[in-house]
């Protein structure tokens, strides 16, 4: 962003980096990893070179931490929807629909961070394996405390759960959403309830 006599505005360093991790995103969805070019990013978001690179000092860099932002985001989204809902179904629909949710909203960006050749990378690698982990260690607690498992079981059917959800909604977006979002986390749910209902409810509490 300029002023009218050419300079940069001087925004606050939470603000300016917001602004250029959207830029950043645009130029990723429409090039691609390898080739989006620092230049143009900084282009897009209408800052210097120097002044993207005082914020991220590699284009990894801001790789990366587009992905921690959308990483902390389904975290977030799965979260609160099982904080959300009290019953056990109910419970299991809203956290797949908050993975169908996170890519209806996000899309090519979301495909982008989740679907990149950098999966492959140690540092990507670690990132897509924690929110995995995170998002399974949520809905682990709720299993262990509901069904009376130990946590090392409970881990296991919410990474079961886990897989599931990203998979289907991330194959969902990709084919051009044709059933709908409603019918889709139906379709899921219902295939996860019928493992997970098995599991007896605790009448602790």
């Amino acid at each position: 962003m300029t002023t009218t006599t050419g300079r940069y505005t001087r925004l606050p360093r939470s603000q300016r980096r917001v602004q250029l991790l959207d830029a950043a995103q645009e130029v990723f969805v429409e090039a691609g990893y390898h080739a989006a070019a620092m230049d143009t990013i900084a282009e897009r978001a209408g800052v210097s070179k120097p002044v993207l690179y005082q914020h991220f000092p590699s284009k990894q860099a801001l790789y990366l931490a587009l992905l921690d932002q959308h990483c902390n985001a389904i975290v977030s989204m799965v979260e609160q929807a099982l904080a959300d809902n009290q019953d056990n179904k109910q419970r299991v629909a809203a956290a797949i629909d908050a993975y169908f949710s996170f890519f209806e909203q996000n899309g090519s960006p979301a495909r982008l961070v989740f679907e990149s050749d950098l999966t492959g990378e140690e540092p990507v690698r670690t990132r897509l394996d924690s929110v995995a982990l995170r998002c399974a260690e949520a809905i682990a607690a709720v299993i262990a405390e509901e069904a009376g498992l130990r946590t090392d079981q409970a881990l296991l059917l919410g990474m079961a759960l886990t897989g599931a959800a990203m998979q289907s909604a991330k194959h969902w977006v990709t084919q051009g959403q044709s059933v709908p979002r409603a019918e889709a986390t139906r379709l899921v749910s219902a295939l996860n309830w019928r493992g997970l209902g098995g599991f007896p409810r605790t009448q602790a509490g």
